[in-house]
């Protein structure tokens, strides 16, 4: 056991990023203070993705056992003609992908993910979780650092971590590089009773149905209880918002092109909307005693389904390098950088590529189809190895697959 005076972390944000850190350096000995602004740790959103990268990150914190309880192991992706509704391939996931990547590829509500984290920090004393405190900016010099809240509190750190989501004021300061970029892309999440779900929708497979300028995606949650349901539509969208209650009527009529779902989209006229935002990678998101991580540092869009991964993956690095605190911060901070900036950069840029993907059309379509048509399992498998693979520092993508 080391005998340095712990490193005092201050976490702004309280998601699955700020657990996920909180948990990785307290593990080596260090106090942790999470911050949240909301009145209580809670989590947004409905259904999320979790490849093996991920959960063997989750494993590296201590939680991997309990994700997988309440998580639905899936046996393929499923990539679907939404047009015609013609099956182009699947991504098997089951036992030569496991022997491959060493865990399964699961789905689990955000929810739940967010509980199995949040409980884990509460049990550890060198954890503190302070929820209304809401995170104004910092100051730091070479003795040490402080994170000032809106109310004028100060609250002293070695080290500062700015978890705090894409519209980080960490960020905001650090790098400055203003407000997300708008993609003009509209997303539409609602979740059903399985109950209610036809029996042709697979219960084993995360299902795509790509089509013009949109696509739809759907997987089970909670254990299968309910079937999450994701739509996109490129409809321009020109301001932002979240989180906004939308009718069923919008979205069947943003994805009428998709004749194939249509009996799904009428499942509920529950929905929720936001407009999908991301921001460039930047080649620096350390300031002295002071980082980012997860969506404050590379925010990205949803169709890699590798955000909270990246997000996990960074806490785990994170708290290895910090290890006994015997170096000092900017410099383990700056090897965190270091470490990350690639990886978390390529996979953005394969996110926002994505789209070309998912939303073809025509010609573009047709051969999209043909292409993905002829791949083995093995390509597909090798196509996503270096996202998917369990090692926490992974690698960089091939440019066959660029």
């Amino acid at each position: 056991m080391s005998t340095r005076t712990p490193v005092r972390v201050v976490v702004a944000g309280g998601g699955i990023g700020g657990l996920a850190t909180a948990l990785a350096v307290a593990a080596h000995g260090h106090h942790v203070t999470v911050l949240e602004r909301q009145p209580e740790f809670t989590e947004l959103g409905a259904g999320i993705q979790l490849a093996p990268n991920g959960l063997h990150a989750l494993d590296a914190l201590g939680v991997g056992p309990e994700v997988r309880a309440t998580a639905v192991a899936m046996a393929e992706l499923r990539f679907m003609d939404g047009v015609t509704g013609t099956h182009v391939t699947s991504l098997p996931l089951t036992e030569r992908y496991q022997r491959r990547f060493g865990s399964p590829y699961v789905v689990v509500h955000r929810a739940e993910l967010h509980r199995r984290l949040l409980d884990a920090a509460r049990r550890l004393p060198r954890v503190t979780l302070r929820p209304a405190a809401s995170v104004a900016g910092y100051r730091q010099s070479a003795a040490g650092a402080a994170v000032h809240l809106d109310s004028g509190e100060r609250i002293p750190a070695d080290m500062v971590i700015g978890a705090d989501g894409i519209h980080s004021r960490i960020r905001r300061q650090l790098v400055g590089d203003g407000e997300p970029r708008n993609s003009g892309i509209t997303a539409y999440r609602a979740i059903v009773p399985m109950s209610q779900v036809p029996d042709r929708v697979r219960r084993d497979a995360v299902t795509w149905w790509a089509g013009p300028d949109c696509h739809f995606v759907h997987y089970p949650i909670s254990g299968g209880a309910y079937l999450n349901m994701a739509a996109s539509h490129a409809d321009g969208a020109p301001t932002l918002f979240a989180g906004r209650p939308t009718d069923g009527a919008l979205v069947r009529a943003a994805m009428s092109r998709l004749g194939a779902v249509d009996d799904l989209l009428r499942l509920t006229d529950e929905w929720r909307a936001w407009v999908l935002v991301d921001r460039a990678p930047v080649d620096d998101w350390a300031d002295g005693r002071v980082a980012l991580l997860g969506d404050a540092a590379h925010p990205m869009l949803h169709y890699a389904a590798q955000g909270a991964c990246q997000a996990l993956e960074d806490a785990v690095v994170l708290g290895d390098l910090l290890g006994d605190g015997a170096q000092p911060v900017p410099e383990v901070l700056r090897r965190y950088v270091a470490q990350r900036r690639e990886r978390t950069a390529a996979v953005q840029a394969v996110s926002r590529d994505s789209i070309r993907l998912w939303h073809a059309a025509g010609e573009a379509a047709t051969a999209r189809n043909r292409a993905l048509a002829a791949m083995t399992p093995e390509e597909l498998h090798t196509a996503v190895a270096w996202m998917h693979a369990a090692r926490v520092r992974g690698e960089r993508p091939s440019e066959a697959v660029r």
